[in-house]
């Protein structure tokens, strides 16, 4: 891979970290700490909705992104034909 090709391959992935870490990031905090009294008016089986995703919302959040992560990096892969071996 040529310096160009690697630096390309970096800088996307940061891309994809960056916005999936500030995803991950407005649910746990903003929906979990900051917006939770305005989400906790709203009720999903009878728990409070600014509770659920300040103890489960973040963290089931978090499983998506990671699946999201892996299908993005196996795309860039391609992209850049980078292969494990």
């Amino acid at each position: 891979m040529s310096e160009r090709d690697l630096k390309g391959y970096w800088k996307k992935n940061l891309k994809y970290l960056g916005i999936l870490l500030s995803i991950w990031f407005i649910v746990s905090y903003g929906f979990g700490i900051l917006l939770a009294p305005a989400l906790n008016e709203i009720q999903v089986g009878g728990f409070k909705l600014g509770f659920w995703f300040a103890q489960q919302g973040s963290i089931y959040t978090f499983v998506v992104l990671i699946f999201v992560y892996v299908y993005l990096m196996n795309k860039l892969d391609q992209q850049f034909n980078v292969r494990e071996d």
